[in-house]
């Protein structure tokens, strides 16, 4: 197994040679069918991508994204959308792929697209046309998959996605609730790209081009594959069980932070230790372009006495053990989020089956962090912006029963960042982004704007959102690349922000400002979720929002109240909000506006108990809000609280027999419970309710005085509660959090524009 890879400066997307296919140039949406694919002068697709979501093409979608980067390497590619899934034949529908099928579920993970968090199929599908439910499988990676293999058996397989991302090892499914193989094993796929994938597809797509074997390609960063033994070259820390790590000297304890492995060495990796320089003849010529991470080793004045990471993997507790095993399980989480920083990550291993069926799943290093002027790349290919024509009405028009909900979200946003450095542990954006925060350059946004100004049916001078998985961590990281490399907290602002971490949000208030004096722009409103941890330490950029792009509404993601479950969340505490809130209240007032925030809340969290959801209650009563959309706690495979939910434990600490135990809210009552103490307010709750509050010994909160959370009176005529808002709004399925509206006294807006792009 070669790894010279994982220790080099990546190979920069467009230093690539493209492949001899180019001569047919661009296409202006990527073929659906044979029709199409003969229009352009093709005789055959070079890859085949198969995904859940209708195809649009624009680059907030996955699909239309890893279509048009491949299409630039000179590669013909061809899309089947949503297809039949009871046979092999829509599959088959362009013809055999000269390289790869590759797959995924979309945007979304499936389960989550089908369900709710009660496991109760859902009713609609915002990637489907006419918003229809049912156009997808369940776990519709594994199924794509298995029909592209009884299409072409010899075709092979890459999988991409957030789906295949959060399922690369053993993992916990909520809705079958055991623990399931890592879905390599279950799909029989080839290779699994994790994460954001335009780096290894771009590499893979071109060394398949130049005919070599997929089971060769095992060097590439950010993918996962199935190997029958560990190479003899290889260091193997043995981490199956939680109470013998291993000698630290010998092998590096998996538990071990950095700067806590250095100072066992009497060295530091503060700000103040300059890495050892290397001689003119061991440095490296490095493409500027492309970002290099430093590994970790050259901590002090002396290297580290550690096996070289490249060729160092971590066995995980095996599919076996974490299936019958909580414990093994919440490690196995801990050590992989661990492993997450591209700078000093190790790969992992996990053996599925014993005996002559055993079979180790592979992970390599996550992938080094697109550049800026790769991100400008990416996002500059040549989109069409909109759904493909096949959906169109006879008038061309996307409405009614053609319109795309997810596209109507985001068809006047502009993308200007990926990652995200906060570590919340219900969200998965650190398992499939990374926490390094990539940004486009402000060229690249500013012309982004002009294009949907310029191309855009419908663009009525108003930029729905500027933004991506938070609206403010553009161009904010690590002071130093040294730092950043050798880092393995699991987040930059929690418990408190990090002295290293560049706070700075003046690249994004210069762009702000540069946006909206662009010629027949409006107003530039964001809409993507604010981190107002970050924002309070920039007064300035809070009142550039305030003042300028805020449509009355703005909404923020507290999640709770109480301690206890913000420190199983990693969220800061409630004052960091009151801090935001009093600056931009200061700050709409200056500006003569009346504006207000929205505050997200999670309902039975890990770690949240009964009383927590009360004082929340009472908080939300006391400050004068209303929940409108409540969603409970929604355990996604491999985020750090669904290994909570599961085991019962606290990952974020070393796990052993006896280590923390975290209270975990299971059974359909007590998730209805505390449901309804954020919907306090509905009369159909109260009854529930006042049976908690007596058994909770908070009879004091029943009556009919202000100072009670809810009447001690039933309302004789008693109906479902719906507000104004709901039954104005699109659902989004892929919200986790709860939509507050306050008693304002002005009519309530219809919906909150964009999707919640943080969580999953």
């Amino acid at each position: 197994m070669d790894v010279s890879q994982f220790n080099r400066p990546a190979k920069a997307l467009s230093s690539y040679r493209k492949h001899w296919a180019a001569r047919f140039g661009t296409a202006p949406f990527l073929p659906v069918n044979r029709a199409e694919m003969a229009a352009l002068g093709w005789d055959s697709c070079d890859v085949v991508l198969v995904t859940g979501d209708a195809y649009v093409d624009h680059p907030s979608f996955g699909m239309a994204v890893i279509g048009r980067m491949l299409e630039n390497q000179g590669f013909r590619v061809g899309i089947i959308a949503q297809p039949d899934w009871q046979s092999a034949e829509p599959f088959a529908a362009l013809g055999r792929p000269n390289l790869f099928f590759g797959v995924t579920a979309g945007n979304m993970d499936s389960m989550i697209n089908r369900y709710t968090a009660d496991r109760k199929i859902r009713s609609d599908d915002a990637y489907t046309p006419g918003d229809v439910a049912g156009k997808r499988p369940d776990r519709a990676a594994i199924v794509y998959s298995q029909r592209c293999k009884e299409a072409f058996k010899d075709v092979p397989i890459i999988m991409g996605g957030i789906e295949g991302s959060l399922r690369r090892i053993a993992h916990y499914d909520y809705w079958q609730d055991k623990v399931r193989r890592s879905i390599v094993i279950d799909a029989k796929c080839d290779l699994l790209l994790y994460g954001n994938a335009e780096r290894a597809i771009v590499e893979v797509a071109h060394r398949l081009a130049a005919k070599e074997p997929v089971e060769s390609i095992t060097d590439v960063r950010g993918t996962a594959f199935v190997c029958r033994s560990t190479p003899t070259d290889w260091t193997e820390i043995n981490s199956t069980e939680v109470d013998r790590p291993g000698p630290v000297e010998s092998h590096l304890n998996p538990y071990l932070m950095i700067s806590e492995q250095a100072q066992a060495q009497g060295q530091s990796c503060e700000v103040s230790s300059a890495p050892t320089k290397v001689t003119a003849s061991q440095e490296p010529k490095v493409d500027q372009s492309v970002p290099m991470m430093v590994p970790i080793g050259w901590l002090g004045k002396t290297r580290a006495k550690v096996s070289p990471r490249e060729r160092t993997v971590i066995r995980l507790p095996s599919f076996e053990q974490v299936r019958s095993d909580p414990v093994l399980y919440a490690h196995a989480n801990r050590v992989l989020h661990l492993e997450t920083n591209p700078g000093n990550a190790r790969a992992l291993v996990q053996a599925h089956g014993e005996g002559a069926t055993a079979r180790d799943v592979w992970i390599t290093p996550p992938p080094i962090p697109l550049s800026t002027a790769e991100m400008d790349l990416v996002f500059g290919l040549p989109y069409a912006r909109s759904p493909h024509p096949v959906y169109a009405d006879e008038h061309g028009r996307h409405d009614g029963a053609t319109k795309i909900p997810a596209w109507e979200m985001i068809r006047f946003s502009v993308n200007i960042m990926r990652g995200c450095f906060g570590g919340c542990t219900f969200c998965s954006i650190t398992e499939h982004e990374g926490r390094i925060i990539q940004s486009r350059s402000e060229a690249s946004v500013l012309q982004e704007i002009q294009d949907i100004r310029d191309k855009v049916t419908g663009f009525t001078g108003v930029i729905s959102d500027l933004g991506g998985p938070t609206a403010n961590m553009y161009r904010i990281g690590c002071k130093t690349p040294e730092i950043e490399a050798a880092c393995r907290k699991p987040s930059c602002v929690y418990p408190g922000i990090c002295s290293n971490l560049n706070t700075s949000h003046q690249p994004l208030i210069q762009m702000y400002r540069k946006a909206r004096a662009i010629k027949g722009v409006k107003k530039i409103l964001i809409g993507s979720g604010l981190r107002y941890d970050l924002a309070i330490e920039s007064p300035e950029y809070i009142r550039e929002l305030a003042t300028h792009h805020v449509g009355g509404y703005l909404k923020i993601a507290p999640e709770h109240t109480q301690s206890g479950p913000l420190t199983k969340m990693m969220k800061p505490g409630i004052g960091s909000y009151d801090r935001f809130k009093q600056l931009f209240d200061q700050y709409s007032a200056e500006a003569g506006k009346k504006q207000y925030l929205i505050p997200y809340f999670i309902a039975a969290h890990p770690g949240t108990s009964d009383e927590d959801m009360m004082h929340l209650a009472l908080w939300l009563k006391k400050n004068g809000f209303r929940a409108d959309q409540v969603q409970t706690f929604y355990p996604s495979p491999m985020a750090t609280a669904t290994a909570m939910y599961h085991s019962g434990k606290n990952p974020l600490r070393k796990i052993g027999r006896d280590s923390e135990a975290v209270d975990i809210v299971r059974g359909d009552k007590r998730r209805r419970l505390h449901k309804a103490f954020l919907r306090y307010h509905d009369a159909n709750n109260w009854p529930l309710l006042r049976e908690a509050l007596k058994a909770m010994g908070r009879s004091d909160l029943i009556g009919n005085g202000k100072h009670h959370l809810i009447p001690s009176f039933q309302p004789q005529t008693q109906g479902a509660y719906v507000s104004a808002r709901r039954k104005n709004s699109t659902p989004r399925p892929d919200a986790p959090g709860q939509l507050l509206t306050q008693h304002t006294g002005l009519p309530p807006r219809p919906g909150v524009k964009g999707p919640r792009k943080t969580k999953v």
